[in-house]
């Protein structure tokens, strides 16, 4: 049965999706339970988990052990232990989510997770630095319990050239949304026009109906500055057939230009209602400014030519091991802006939207970075194993997650590609669909 603080969490969380803007959720982190080993009946409702160990996410099962020269992780991973894990969570599905969509974000688990609602698996996820989600509408019992549980399998050493962790190492976040709803990955925003007089903003966005309903919507959009005034407003009639596409065009008179030294910020709100009704919103915020690469002024932001000082970065936080912690993301920023930087590489995949979001804050610009290396393996079990089959999937989630980032100027591809020594390697990849040239 579910004690008085659970019913209590749920029902603040239900409000919190009915009165609040949202941009991929609420925090779905606490109350997790913990168990090393590959128990595969841990995925049931009815397993008893009483001894299982309770756990606050993010969580890096590595850094705990203690690290022997026998593990297989060998010393890109620091000896650390990895092998499998489980997790599990129990929580209320109000009656009130019944004609809802109910969606689970993943921002990062180290690797290869399972995740089962209520016993029946979603899938496999390989990548251990993409973010995913899965809708669970059809899954859940509605007003009881339910339980999701995840399966990490981190057992195939060596896969990694460098410290991994092993486990549900970013935020989890659970989002309910009415059928007809904004696209939290479909909003883009970007600034093509800017001067110190005005700033011509693009706002596109996908509204996705799944109710079947018909007839007209209104979708607006508001654009405000740091200090919460309006800058800008807008509002459109869309005829809803299927899903659909909106782009629109706002002015933002006398911008405060996003730069290192003055990362100035944006929000952008966008409601949609139908019959006078809210039916859902979404935030982002975002940055004016200009990018520009040429051959005589090399890199340009907003305008002035300017050097990249900066370096690799890698995902772990030291002795908390991987476990993205905001605090300790947004001190990394700060200790290397102290240092001197202003540009930081992702090395070699992508960070944490907590990092991204501190980068935006501060002022660090990013090349974001998708892959090690493609088809040619680096490691025995690395990510070759999954590129033919999930390269596309995994760059598109970094690309529509991170893109209304200011901070975020560069993208990179893979790097140090081997393919680069074997034209017809790169030329095959490009057929395949793997445009451009790693970074």
């Amino acid at each position: 049965m579910m004690n008085r603080h659970k019913t209590l969490t749920f029902v603040l969380l239900f409000l919190c999706f009915s009165a609040g803007a949202q941009q991929w959720g609420e925090l779905f982190d606490d109350h997790w339970k913990f168990s090393p080993g590959d128990d595969r009946a841990a995925a049931g409702v009815g397993f008893d988990d009483r001894g299982w160990r309770g756990v606050e996410l993010p969580h890096d099962w590595s850094i705990e052990g203690a690290p022997e020269r026998s593990n297989p992780s060998k010393g890109a991973g620091g000896y650390f232990p990895t092998g499998v894990g489980w997790y599990r969570k129990v929580f209320m599905a109000p009656v009130a989510w019944k004609r809802k969509e109910v969606s689970l974000l993943f921002e990062g688990v180290y690797m290869n997770a399972e995740v089962f609602v209520n016993g029946r698996s979603l899938g496999v996820h390989p990548y251990g630095y993409s973010s995913f989600w899965y809708d669970i509408s059809r899954f859940l019992d509605w007003g009881k319990d339910n339980v999701v549980a995840v399966r990490v399998d981190n057992s195939q050493q060596v896969n990694c050239r460098w410290y991994s962790g092993s486990g549900i190492y970013r935020h989890v976040r659970i989002a309910v949304r009415d059928p007809l709803h904004i696209d939290p990955w479909g909003v883009v925003v970007t600034t093509p026009e800017v001067s110190s007089a005005r700033a011509q903003v693009e706002v596109g966005a996908v509204v996705k109906n799944d109710s079947g309903l018909s007839g007209n919507a209104v979708l607006s959009t508001v654009i405000v500055d740091g200090k919460g005034k309006v800058v800008a407003r807008d509002s459109v009639l869309i005829r809803l057939a299927g899903d659909t596409t909106v782009a629109r065009q706002l002015v933002v008179d006398r911008p405060l230009l996003w730069s290192v030294d003055s990362p100035w910020l944006y929000k952008v709100k966008l409601v949609l209602s139908r019959g006078g009704r809210r039916k859902d919103e979404y935030v982002s915020g975002f940055g004016i400014r200009t990018i520009g690469f040429s051959v005589e002024k090399g890199f340009r932001l907003n305008g002035k030519t300017m050097k990249l000082y900066g370096g690799c970065i890698h995902h772990d936080n030291g002795c908390l091991g991987a476990a993205a912690f905001d605090r300790a993301e947004e001190r990394k920023v700060e200790l290397l802006k102290a240092a001197g930087f202003n540009a930081l590489r992702t090395s070699h995949n992508p960070p944490s939207p907590a990092l991204l979001d501190a980068c935006d804050r501060l002022g660090m610009l990013v090349i974001d970075e998708a892959f090690d290396g493609w088809r040619e393996a680096k490691n025995a079990n690395d990510y070759t194993r999954y590129f033919d089959a999930w390269w596309r999937r995994d760059l598109e989630s970094m690309v529509l997650r991170d893109r209304n980032h200011p901070s975020v100027v560069i993208w990179s591809v893979g790097n140090e590609i081997l393919e680069r020594k074997s034209p017809g390697a790169i030329r095959t990849a490009g057929e395949a669909g793997c445009r451009g040239s790693p970074i």
